[in-house]
């Protein structure tokens, strides 16, 4: 006889490889604590409606607390033949207080039992991923007032283009991760209802209030729909999506600082607590952080892929496939907390070399369009400018010079109403001031957007 909760109708034990094979203990205790919390609401609701006697839902309540106790004490005995989270308590809560156990799963599914538990971690992984990345971009707007007036070259194509403050440059990432915090927090929003009472798929006969555990668990309300509650992953698919767009963002400031960090650029020095060294070069200090969350970037690339794969296939409503939905969400949160906590830690530890960064920022004819700007200014097609100057770069290309070094006779013969002052607006200082767009690189631009940032993070 099969010994299963489940096991009425089976008349034979289960295959051993085929219980291994479905098993999901080993990844899905990380859900106990949701599981026990989505129990205990469950059991008060079927109290409040009158379908267990008041005796029972204390006897049930004190067996969870005990259960919690367990778990939180690391000696709750987790067994694998009992496949998953839900049956491991459920079966250790009957041996805690008997057949009144049984009645915890009066009006419930594990399909939407599942549903929930996993809907309240996804929900607490993006409240966590919103409030790490709280803090790394306020590490942002700090690194960007420290480091105001410093100078570095701006790049398109990974080619000198033209002079930005690296204080510009932090305020870009400072917007590229607000963007990730509000996708976070609107996944979290999107995700706020609870599909505790959707049954297996089709809902329950029992005269059970889907509101009051819904409210009892945090969420807004219930879900709308049985099949729905049990057969949708979306809200985890959002997560990952949400993960794996803020994991570009990180490997881009990766790719970045590698870069800058490398004696071939010299800009940045990151700090020896950050870093690691070679076991056979005695010189090397290697930038094994942001190589490490560059390439991690992919891991999480292919946990959205792998959910995504597993979704797009299946019927409503559950299927077993639905266990592949948790260790790529685990392990993308795992991946992507951690990276999001070590940049936190690491950035204000960095040291800009502000010499470097501006000698480089006046090579590669970083000011050209400063020239071409100076002559539209008087009333020279901006077309016609542009001619100009790249004939006058080319000039300098050829005699190894930059434009500040030209002569004023060389000036003129390129275009009459080039002179001597046009080489006041090819300097670095003086093409970062120019830039006072909204939203530019001038100081003053900067500082604004720096107060701007302050009001808007402000609780």
């Amino acid at each position: 006889m099969n010994k299963k909760p489940w096991g009425g109708r089976f008349e034979s034990a289960t295959n051993k490889l085929v219980e291994a094979f479905n098993a999901s203990v080993d990844f899905d205790k990380r859900l106990v604590l949701e599981d026990i919390d989505g129990s205990q609401a469950h059991v008060k609701m079927l109290g409040a409606v009158g379908i267990l006697e008041e005796s029972e839902v204390s006897e049930i309540l004190k067996g969870l607390r005990k259960v919690l106790e367990e778990v939180e004490g690391g000696t709750f005995p987790w067994r694998v033949e009992l496949e998953d989270v839900h049956m491991n308590v459920e079966t250790r809560l009957k041996e805690l207080i008997g057949a009144t156990a049984g009645k915890l799963h009066t009006a419930r599914s594990r399909n939407d039992q599942v549903a929930l538990d996993f809907r309240l971690w996804v929900k607490k992984a993006c409240i966590r991923a919103a409030q790490k990345l709280e803090t790394l971009r306020a590490v942002m707007l700090s690194e960007a007032e420290r480091n105001m007036g410093i100078v570095m070259p701006g790049y398109t194509h990974l080619q000198v283009a033209q002079p930005i403050l690296v204080s510009h440059w932090f305020m870009a990432y400072f917007e590229m991760f607000s963007r990730d915090i509000s996708r976070f927090y609107d996944a979290a929003n999107r995700m706020n209802e609870s599909p505790l009472g959707a049954g297996a798929l089709a809902g329950t006969p029992w005269q059970i209030d889907r509101h009051q555990t819904a409210l009892e668990l945090g969420f807004a309300a219930p879900t709308r729909n049985s099949l729905d509650s049990v057969g949708s992953r979306d809200f985890a698919l959002e997560y990952l999506s949400a993960s794996a767009i803020c994991m570009a963002t990180l490997s881009r400031i990766s790719e970045e600082l590698i870069l800058y960090s490398s004696f071939e650029f010299g800009f940045v020095t990151l700090p020896d607590s950050h870093t690691t060294g070679s076991s056979i070069m005695p010189q090397k200090k290697n930038p094994d952080v942001s190589e490490l969350a560059r390439g991690k970037a992919g891991r999480v690339f292919g946990d959205l892929m792998a959910l995504l794969t597993v979704v797009k296939g299946t019927p409503l409503a559950y299927n077993k496939d639905f266990q592949e939905d948790k260790e790529p969400v685990f392990d993308a949160a795992d991946t992507l907390e951690v990276i999001l906590e070590l940049y936190a830690d690491m950035l204000p530890l960095c040291t800009w070399n502000a010499a470097t960064t501006e000698i480089a920022a006046a090579r590669g004819y970083s000011t050209a369009t400063d020239l071409a700007d100076y002559l539209a200014r008087q009333g020279v097609p901006f077309r016609e400018a542009h001619e100009v100057v790249g004939k006058l770069v080319g000039l300098c290309v050829k005699t190894n010079r930059q434009l500040w070094q030209l002569e004023e006779t060389e000036l003129k013969a390129a275009h009459e109403k080039l002179d001597a002052r046009a080489l006041e607006v090819v300097t670095v200082q003086s093409s970062v001031a120019a830039r006072t767009s909204y939203g530019g690189t001038a100081p003053i631009r900067v500082q604004e957007a720096i107060l701007e940032a302050k009001k808007r993070i402000q609780p």
